[in-house]
């Protein structure tokens, strides 16, 4: 699935005041975690402590990598020789407009969009597979150095706890919400658009399939990888050109599905 920040470029990344917030918010929960806390639990320099640190370190390197990856890595692109072919056996599903039943056509683009393939305002291009992140005055005297020392740790306590609680809310539920939508094989616009077409299907007495929705292990293995070792550094090989995607109609008759 593409980030929700897209770089304008694969070559340079504009530091927008969002990507700006989320990197001094990485910085400041490792700083603190590691010279703050687990400094004065533990002692950064015990054994407890250097365990510790080397782990929350690896943790905090990797979503670094993770979300600079997301922010600069080019979401691609719909080929300038796309053109869909609607007697083509081999792609069972075209997607069409709501209102005419044409196919969909970018008019900033000026082309054919492919299945899944929707408009990005911020890449200013149709993208494949589109989804929509305080100091103290130092005084003579042993107790007043000692009352700063505790008024600064407090102030550290209060600033990450602000920062943590909702943080982690907010991360909770955008996991949970992420699982969901590979266990179902949807982007997130393939969710809100399903809402309305089942809602359309119920109101004519029809039923409504996610036509990529293959099974959860077929889902998982469509996003992530048919390698499950690769699926903690999940790559973008297995893809193909992102013009076409197995449909519930490539399955074998009698095959199972998600519900």
């Amino acid at each position: 699935m593409a980030a929700a920040v897209k770089a304008k470029s694969s070559t340079a990344t504009t530091l927008s005041l969002a990507v700006s917030v989320v990197v001094l918010a990485i910085a400041y929960i490792y700083v603190s975690t590691v010279f703050v806390f687990i400094d004065r639990w533990l002692g950064l320099f015990s054994s407890p402590g250097i365990m510790n640190a080397a782990v929350f370190s690896a943790l905090a390197a990797a979503c670094a990598l993770t979300y600079r990856a997301a922010i600069s890595t080019d979401p691609g692109r719909v080929p300038a020789t796309y053109m869909p072919d609607v007697e083509d056996a081999e792609s069972p599903i075209h997607e069409i407009k709501r209102k005419g039943g044409d196919l969909r056509y970018c008019q900033k683009c000026s082309h054919y969009k492919p299945p899944r393939a929707h408009h990005c305002r911020v890449c200013k291009r149709c993208v494949l597979r589109m989804v929509l992140l305080v100091g103290s005055l130092a005084s003579d005297g042993v107790q007043d150095e000692e009352k700063n020392r505790r008024s600064s740790f407090r102030t550290v306590y209060v600033v990450s706890g602000l920062l943590l609680v909702p943080l982690s809310i907010a991360l909770c539920v955008l996991l949970g919400w992420h699982i969901y939508l590979m266990l179902h094989n949807k982007t997130t616009i393939e969710y809100h658009e399903g809402v309305r077409a089942l809602w359309l299907a119920e109101k004519g007495g029809s039923i409504y399939k996610h036509p990529y929705d293959l099974g959860p292990y077929e889902n998982l293995t469509s996003v992530l990888g048919p390698n499950i070792l690769s699926w903690l550094w999940p790559t973008a090989n297995h893809i193909g050109s992102g013009l076409r995607y197995r449909t519930i109609y490539d399955l074998p008759k009698g095959a199972s599905t998600s519900k």
